[in-house]
């Protein structure tokens, strides 16, 4: 599975639900040295699956058993066979061209590429200013928490080294994912550096995203994730007692 440019083999994962309309504009800007393509279909109604399999006959499809992007992704990377695992949006508003700026970002020593529109050359056509306060309070919230960096939490263009996705341990079904994975990276002590993107707006159908529902999600995975590093603190200290 190894190609040129990168010695290492990439799976991007696609989470789609009726997305038929942009899929189109999506694949167009994915790198012809792309390994694999994973479309993960949150059963759509839609020719979501037909039409991703026209554009590119190689492509894998997952269907979805439960509901929720966050599941769409956990069981996209379960099923990914790449060195690098990239996620990426189905709506067009990620351009899979950044793909080799992520990629390159681990090839130098990162363990997780985490995109951000507020880093220098990064941006978005899409946030509104509601969704940007939003982001930044929580993003505030984090990096007080955690002792991140971090410019962007929640934002779901990143990769990473599919070596750790047993650290990551993801667990969660929603839009909150992103928050989630951004912190157990954090947590587990992984190399993490941003990588500047520039987010478009969705080009066709609206997005099921709702700032304040899922805003609350995401502080409750912010605050659960603190806890739950306490006790993971705890039980690590004791098996080295132990030992």
């Amino acid at each position: 599975m190894n190609k040129q440019p990168f010695a290492a083999s990439v799976s991007v994962i696609v989470p789609a639900m009726n997305e038929a309309e942009n899929l189109p504009h999506v694949f167009a800007t994915l790198p012809d040295w792309i390994d694999e393509v994973i479309l993960v279909d949150g059963n759509s109604t839609d020719d979501t699956i037909a039409v991703a399999r026209r554009l590119r006959p190689d492509l894998r499809v997952v269907v979805q058993t439960r509901r929720g992007k966050g599941n769409a992704l956990i069981e996209g990377f379960q099923a990914a066979r790449g060195d690098i695992i990239v996620m990426i949006d189905a709506d067009g508003s990620t351009d899979g061209r950044e793909i080799r700026s992520f990629v390159a970002t681990l090839m130098n020593g990162a363990d997780f590429a985490k995109g951000s529109r507020y880093a220098p050359g990064g941006g978005s056509d899409d946030l509104s200013p509601i969704r940007s306060l939003g982001n930044k309070v929580l993003t505030g919230i984090t990096n007080v928490l955690y002792r991140t960096r971090y410019t962007d939490l929640c934002y779901g263009y990143n990769a990473f080294w599919a070596r750790h996705l047993d650290v990551l341990d993801l667990d969660c079904d929603g839009f909150e994912i992103e928050t989630l994975m951004n912190v157990r990276a954090a947590q587990a002590g992984l190399v993490i550096r941003e990588v500047p993107s520039h987010e478009r707006s969705r080009i066709h159908g609206v997005s099921n995203l709702h700032a304040v529902r899922d805003g609350w999600r995401v502080l409750r995975t912010i605050w659960r994730e603190r806890t739950r590093g306490t006790a993971v603190t705890a039980q690590a200290a004791q098996v080295a007692l132990a030992k």
